[in-house]
Formats: C-alpha cells, structure tokens, sequence
C-alpha cells in the first residue's frame, strides 16, 4: 500500500469509527491519525485472528481498517471514561 492510499484509508475509517463510535469528530488530523493506527490494529487483529476482509480491495482494507479504528477509539474512551450517554458516567444536575 502506497502512502497515499494508507492516508485516504486511514481518514475514511476514522471519520467513520468517530462517528459511530464518538458521535462526533476529531478533526481531519485526529481522525487521520485514528484510522491509520487503526488500519495497523485492524491488520493485526485479523491476521492473529485468521480473519479475511469480506470484500476485496480498498473495500476490505476500508473494512479492516474502519473495525480497528473503532477498537482503539473503544479502548480510548473506556481509559478517558468519555462515552456520549455513558451509563457509567454521572452527569451533573442542571
């Protein structure tokens, strides 16, 4: 994968896993960031796991990718404790 794929992957699945996963964005750096840390997380998880994409092409590496960024964004807010609507979390009375 050539750098520039990597990129255009990397941001499309971290606007994707930022908005399912945060509700919102983190910026064009921040969800670029997400996903390209995600696509290695998601490469990772899938090649331990035996796991294939279920489409092939940048389809499945958008697929792979979009599945780790959402894991970190997962493990990030549960180390943040910043779930949108978190049961676990008090909100202060208005």
């Amino acid at each position: 994968m050539d750098i520039w794929t990597l990129l255009i992957v990397g941001l499309i699945a971290g606007v994707l896993a930022s908005l399912v996963v945060g509700g919102g964005g983190y910026g064009v750096i921040g969800d670029l960031v997400i996903g390209v840390l995600g696509a290695y997380l998601g490469g990772y998880i899938f090649q331990r796991a035996g796991w294939h994409a279920p489409w092939a092409g940048l389809a499945g590496t958008v697929f792979v990718a979009f599945i780790g960024a959402a894991i970190l964004l997962v493990v990030l807010h549960l180390i943040h404790g910043s779930f949108y609507g978190s049961p676990w979390r008090r909100r202060p009375p208005l």
